[in-house]
């Protein structure tokens, strides 16, 4: 399923009465409860709520990570949730991406490597992606430490890579939790800024997780997860321009 198979379309992602549930012990706990909304193609959607609230349940459930226990989920109008495990996995390694609050990067590999390799493993031509990423990671301020191992790096570095990763393959929605979440205040609204930057610029769906509600004043809509439930809520502007001066 190639990206020129696709007929994009306003509405990019549908959430159609989802429903997650985890068993521990003899108990069940529900997490998610008839969860109806849709995503339109280039918005910026923030996720609020506290820790344990069910946010990054739902960035899983939305990414094919994990499948809800009832209810569709619809990708430019692809049933994700009746895909299989393998096909879920190809699914998001050409159509999502996704930056984490732990940037989840190996070690053992260079800023470079670790940007080029989902693509390396998808079989792409190793020269045009390591010019792709090359040109990532001069848009994102690292082009001079494309030799470097994520140890030498700083946190807002690091993520910043991250990030880098979860673009180069032109994904059509990107997924961050809590991105800025492991990050003192100055260097998380410089990567904030990176990551509106880069995702707007190409008119990109970014969902993000966040328990801050400054970072919801950036966005085109706010939803806060709840006891289960989405709730809209209006968003209010003062304080953060400067983020996105």
């Amino acid at each position: 399923m190639n990206k020129k198979d696709f007929d994009y379309k306003p509405s990019l992602l549908q959430l159609q009465k989802i429903r997650k549930e985890f068993t521990e012990g003899s108990a069940t706990r529900v997490v998610l409860n008839e969860i109806n909304t849709s995503f339109n193609r280039g918005e910026f959607v923030v996720l609020l709520g506290n820790s344990g609230s069910g946010k990054s349940t739902l960035l899983n459930l939305i990414s094919g990570i994990e499948k809800p226990t009832g209810g569709s989920i619809l990708i430019n109008d692809v049933p994700i949730t009746q895909l299989n495990e393998r096909e879920r996995t190809l699914f998001r390694r050409d159509h999502i991406g996704f930056v984490f609050q732990f940037f989840n990067l190996i070690p053992t590999l260079t800023v470079l490597e670790n940007v080029t390799l989902p693509q390396e493993l998808a079989g792409r031509d190793r020269k045009e992606v390591e010019q792709k990423a090359l040109n990532l990671l001069e848009k994102v301020g690292l082009a001079d430490r494309s030799q470097a191992f994520p140890d030498k790096l700083s946190g807002g570095q690091q993520q910043r890579v991250a990030i880098a990763r979860a673009v180069i393959h032109d994904p059509m929605l990107v997924l961050a939790d809590e991105p800025t979440g492991n990050l003192d205040e100055e260097t998380g609204d410089r990567v904030l800024k990176l990551l509106l930057d880069l995702t707007r610029s190409a008119n990109k769906t970014l969902i993000m997780a966040t328990h801050n509600p400054e970072i919801a004043k950036l966005a085109d809509r706010v939803w806060r997860v709840h006891d289960g439930h989405l709730q809209e809520e209006s968003i209010k502007t003062e304080g953060m321009e400067e983020v996105v001066a």
